[in-house]
């Protein structure tokens, strides 16, 4: 059942009066910071983290619902978390997906595909676009559920000649076109297709094919959004009417905050983690020593064995990377205790940053579905699996108006 305009401009009114007041709590870049920004301002809630170990932040960045009640001691507005974030589950066909057609597919990404294309509804013509399809994993499923001829439009040519073969192979109703997204021949795949889908197009590729949809009205548009900060433009362009009305202005920084939300990682992970953000802070501090500033200095992507050749190695590795002359003599072991405690306060800002993550992904969603409301659709949200499976389990379904069932 969609949503009317009015239930999804009330829910996006209420996220942006909760983001837009809160700014200093999520906005900005916690390696920027040497403490907490809030010392004077939240001086309870500061001592609060304070007593908090790094276990027990990463318990509370894992339970965003319970993080909500802390918080709420020292920010009201935090109690309104649960509401604000409460998204129905799709209710999903009855939709067989012979493991079959899972050959070659990881498992987690079957599992995503499979209960994705069960949240799908069928019966809204017979033309179907996967819109950034890699191999077309999801593809074969829709073509062998769904009744449907299924377009599948991919970059890479390696791709699109495995996924053709296969396809061919299994004597699938699949074409594979390669093509760019962004180019606008793609608008007519759109133009000539019943329902357009994209699960996990990145940024402004899934955001491509919105404007697309809007512009050739296709039946229907299924889309699962990933990796809202892969944009072209320096800062977000909203899309509705109340995005644009909005006093936010997003960052790409800003928009990487709903991409923390990670299924559990393994201790490993952590622990690689810590090394390689202690590094990078340990690091920071030494430079800001020697430059006599107080800005944080990024750094490139490192591979992460090479941390195993230890912080100094590191640290002469950064300085190459960035021009700088590293004199002799230097207490390497002095910074890698800043940066280790640095990290600390990192974690403790990550902490409290965990409880706009999810306001935020939902407010970017939308903003999504508003547009397309505006545009002639009838519109709704709804999850398609559980946060374990992906965190990025949001579903926006669209319906043109005047083909409604």
């Amino acid at each position: 059942m969609s949503l009317s305009f009015d239930v999804l401009s009330e829910r996006f009114i209420q996220l942006d009066a909760f983001l837009s007041s809160h700014t200093l709590f999520w906005q900005g870049v916690p390696f920027d910071c040497l403490d907490l920004p809030w010392r004077e301002s939240h001086p309870e809630l500061c001592e609060w983290l304070d007593t908090q170990s790094l276990h027990e932040l990463g318990n509370w960045k894992e339970s965003p619902a319970d993080l909500a009640k802390m918080l709420s001691k020292w920010l009201p507005d935090a109690k309104s978390f649960i509401s604000l974030t409460a998204i129905e589950p799709q209710q999903s066909a009855d939709v067989q997906c012979d493991p079959h057609w899972a050959t070659g597919v990881p498992g987690r990404k079957w599992s995503q595909i499979s209960t994705f294309t069960a949240a799908l509804r069928a019966g809204e013509g017979g033309n179907w676009l996967e819109w950034c399809a890699g191999k077309g994993y999801l593809g074969r499923i829709l073509a062998a559920t769904k009744n449907a001829n299924v377009t599948s439009l991919e970059w890479q040519q390696a791709l699109c000649d495995d996924g053709q073969a296969y396809a061919e192979k299994h004597q699938l109703p699949m074409r594979f076109v390669q093509g760019d997204a962004f180019a606008k021949e793609s608008q007519q795949l759109v133009q000539g297709c019943d329902h357009a889908v994209a699960l996990h197009a990145c940024g402004d590729l899934h955001v491509t094919l919105l404007r697309h949809a809007v512009e050739a009205k296709p039946l229907s548009v299924s889309v699962s959004p990933c990796c809202y900060h892969l944009i072209r433009d320096k800062q977000y362009q909203p899309l509705s009417s109340l995005a644009k009305a909005s006093e936010l202005s997003l960052s790409k920084h800003d928009l990487k905050l709903p991409l923390q939300e990670t299924v559990t990682a393994r201790q490993t992970v952590k622990s690689k983690r810590f090394v390689e953000v202690s590094f990078r802070l340990g690091f920071d501090a030494l430079q800001r020593n020697l430059s006599n500033s107080d800005k944080y200095l990024p750094i490139p992507n490192v591979q992460k064995s090479f941390l195993k050749e230890g912080f100094e190695a590191f640290c002469y590795w950064a300085a190459m990377r960035k021009g700088i002359t590293l004199p002799k003599g230097l207490n390497f072991g002095h910074f890698l205790q800043i940066g280790e405690t640095r990290f600390h306060t990192v974690e403790k800002m990550e902490t409290v940053r965990t409880l706009f993550r999810r306001p935020l992904e939902i407010w970017l969603v939308l903003d999504r579905a508003l547009y397309l409301t505006e545009n002639g659709y009838h519109t709704d949200i709804s999850t398609f699996c559980s946060r374990e499976l992906t965190p990025r389990n949001l579903l926006i379904h669209a319906v043109r108006k005047n083909r409604w069932h």
